[in-house]
């Protein structure tokens, strides 16, 4: 019902008591005459249609072709439940107790207990299998319905039950409910020292997580911030970000957009450096993709701009716009663009799309150019254009007809990784034990596939074993928060890390770090990283996480 009241207010209020005098005032006396005349449309189709459509549906149809007559493929309205959802993928915050969860061995499982939370202060453990909620036998529930009747207002208690090895009774928590944090950056360094920072969205908090995390290792040789498949999120936050590593007075980006309440017009608006570097003399690489979006973009952006760090991977999305979150009535939220943001060296890196946000044609070699203070041209247009491209791996042909027998088949590949994965991450953690495959527990993880229907063609192929070697090493380290060890393991086949890398290796400065990549444009090497990842392992896959 609030839709129509966003509605209303735009059409100048033609239902009672809808809009204050100041709004009604700058509409024009065109714009109420038509508004009564879509009132007058509704109000017959209400009354008339032999389709009998609720009032409240031709409202919240006329908002949806508002909304689509924009032509805006980044407007959207959200209701109570989706801005929940927007928050909580925006922000990291949630209300909750702090642990997620997982469907491992068709029970629901706690794999994960974050770092002061209500679970963490109660004694929740990774490991413990949920098999109550308050009164209610959890145990046929999926992660969904767990985490339905987990979370809940702020301030609330809720009882949770588990089962936990060595243990000959379920073991009962009562936790009250609160804010819940989820960090943004995860950072660990590799067995050389140079230091891997992952960044999955720019939300809340990020800037203050990468600053102690920078703080906190201030003699590494080189940094890998990776930023693909970061979707973006706040403009502030990506500023706050840039200024960890920009000098004071550098500008950080600008913005020209709308000024409110104005039929014509725009404002600018920019934002320069601040706080002294972080690591000023440390080359860095930021690894990016066709995924890397909006405030991750600025973020890559503006460092690139000042010659501060080397960008490789693929070209970003290129989302040069902002969008603004408007509160409406009745919990529902209102996003718009509202202008277009700009880097340092005023590179609009809008990629132009149709409504349902497929890129339109272009011709790359016509978009125009800039030169940095460095002597290094870089496009300017149509999203962050790599310093060095490097196309991702890609699975084998082989690799692909194992994960669509398995699909085909109903054979839950991922999640038997994942299984595995977490089964000897414990026994190794308990054991004292750093990530690692043993012989004998993979040959029975074999034997598992091969008891779940996966043929001897496929289990007995070394190509296939390899793979899946692979695989369960990476989710090992990771189930084990051993992130170095997996980063290292990933980039047996991570191409784009495992450049990054080699490069930093190379260098002991940013311009060298520039040289480098001039001479290894072109080349791969995974073969000067291959020998230290044999020595580690961890993930790939998984069955859906849920945090609560």
């Amino acid at each position: 019902m609030r839709r129509f009241l966003l509605v209303s207010s735009v059409l100048a209020g033609l239902l009672p008591g809808t809009l204050d005098a100041q709004v009604n005032a700058r509409v024009s006396s065109a714009a109420q005459e038509e508004a009564q005349v879509f009132v007058s449309a509704l109000q017959a189709i209400s009354r008339l249609h032999q389709g009998a459509f609720a009032d409240s549906t031709l409202w919240a149809n006329a908002l949806e072709g508002l909304i689509d007559s924009l032509d805006d493929p980044y407007a959207a309205v959200f209701d109570p439940a989706e801005v929940e959802q927007f928050e909580e993928t925006n922000t990291g915050d949630y209300a909750g107790i702090g642990i997620q969860i997982t469907p491992l061995n068709e029970v629901v499982t706690v794999t994960g207990v974050f770092r002061g939370t209500p679970a963490d202060r109660a004694g929740l453990q990774v490991g413990d299998i949920v098999v109550g909620v308050d009164s209610m036998d959890a145990r046929d529930w999926t992660t969904d319905e767990v985490s339905d009747h987990v979370r809940g207002p702020v301030g609330t208690d809720v009882q949770v039950v588990v089962e936990r090895p060595g243990y000959s009774a379920p073991i009962s928590f009562p936790i009250t409910r609160a804010t819940v944090h989820i960090p943004a950056v995860s950072a660990d360094q590799l067995d050389d020292g140079i230091l891997y920072v992952g960044m999955d969205r720019v939300a809340r908090d990020a800037a203050a997580e990468l600053d102690a995390v920078l703080q906190a290792n201030p003699d590494v040789p080189g940094v890998v911030l990776d930023l693909r498949q970061n979707p973006g999120g706040y403009l502030d936050e990506s500023l706050m970000l840039a200024d960890l590593f920009l000098t004071p007075g550098q500008r950080l980006a600008s913005t020209k957009s709308r000024a409110p309440g104005e039929t014509s017009g725009y404002r600018e608006e920019s934002w320069d450096a601040r706080v002294p570097a972080r690591l000023p003399d440390v080359p860095i690489v930021v690894l990016v993709d066709e995924f890397t979006a909006s405030a991750a973009e600025i973020l890559a952006g503006a460092l690139q701009d000042y010659d501060r760090a080397l960008v490789v991977g693929q070209r970003t999305f290129g989302k040069g716009v902002v969008q603004s979150v408007l509160e409406l009535p009745y919990g529902r939220r209102l996003r718009l663009t509202t202008g277009s943001w700009y880097t340092p060296l005023g590179r609009s890196l809008h990629r132009r799309r149709d409504a349902s946000g497929r890129p339109l044609a272009e011709r790359v070699d016509s978009l125009p150019t800039i030169v940095t203070d460095g002597g290094r041209e870089l496009v300017a247009a149509g999203g962050i254009f790599p310093d060095l491209e490097v196309q991702d791996d890609t699975l084998t042909l082989r690799e692909r007809e194992l994960l669509v027998f398995a699909a085909e088949q109903g054979v839950p590949l991922p999640l038997r990784v994942a299984e595995f994965a977490f089964a000897q991450a414990q026994e190794l953690g308990a054991a004292g034990a750093d990530p690692t495959l043993r012989d004998g527990a993979f040959e029975g993880f074999i034997e598992e596939l091969r008891q779940s229907g996966v043929p001897e063609d496929f289990l007995g192929d070394e190509e296939i074993r390899s793979y899946l070697a692979w695989r369960t090493r990476w989710r090992i380290a990771d189930r084990m928060d051993r992130l170095g060890v997996a980063a290292t393991v990933r980039m047996e086949r991570d191409r784009v890390l495992a450049e990054a890398v080699a490069l930093l290796r190379a260098s002991a400065s940013q311009s060298e770090l520039f040289a480098a990549a001039g001479a290894s444009a072109g080349r791969t090497s995974l073969e000067e990283i291959g020998s230290a990842a044999e020595r580690f392992g961890s993930t790939a896959g998984s069955g859906a996480r849920r945090p609560d």
